[in-house]
């Protein structure tokens, strides 16, 4: 995935957070008939797919079957109540349809250049959901905070602070994953080099 594309999923994550985001519930028909509609758009989806073959095939129905998921979760995010936790859910639904739709195009590579590949990928997924987790534990401390005092305000904002640290170290983990995979590749002194040179970055 882009550094382009992963910055709009992490406007997208503060968008989804804010007040203005959490739309009214979806009535019973209203709901109904929305999970007909992903229903019949991920059976044409996968039957587009039968025209393919091979890891593109493969691509085509991980695609298909991420979509559906996605719009489920955000579905169900609607339907249920629209909460700082259901948002969250929906958003760690499309990290993971868009992780393992890189996943599976990562198999048109081999050796090391698989390896690394799919530790992007799975960096990527990490990062979005760590974000999205921490946005979601911020949102929920400043609601608390409004209906009480100016003690819970300070607790809100501590719990805020630990949050984005959780989401950082899982961020540098998931970067420390792909620097090491990268290392792999490289020989002897060379990887050694390597490796000190990320442990250093990391703080590993």
């Amino acid at each position: 995935m882009s550094k382009l594309n992963t910055t709009a999923i992490v406007v997208a994550i503060g968008l989804v957070f804010s007040a203005g985001a959490m739309a009214q519930s979806l009535s019973n028909d209203a709901y109904k008939a929305a999970k007909d509609r992903i229903a019949v758009e991920y059976t044409t989806a996968k039957t587009n797919c039968d025209s393919l073959s091979g890891n593109g095939k493969d691509i085509c129905i991980t695609e298909a079957k991420g979509k559906e998921k996605v719009a489920k979760a955000e579905l169900e995010a609607r339907y249920e109540e629209p909460t700082a936790e259901n948002h969250y859910k929906a958003l760690a639904a499309k990290a993971e349809a868009d992780y393992a739709v890189a996943s599976e195009k990562c198999d048109d590579k081999a050796g090391n250049d698989k390896d690394v590949c799919v530790k992007e990928a799975k960096a990527v997924e990490t990062r979005v959901k760590a974000d999205a987790e921490a946005q979601m534990k911020i949102s929920e401390a400043n609601q608390v905070a409004s209906e009480k005092s100016a003690e819970a305000g300070m607790k809100a904002s501590a719990e805020g602070a630990e949050a984005r640290e959780e989401a950082t170290t899982e961020k540098v983990d998931a970067n420390y994953a792909v620097a090491k995979a990268k290392c792999d590749s490289l020989a002897s002194d060379d990887k050694e080099s390597c490796m000190d040179e990320a442990k250093a970055k990391y703080g590993k």
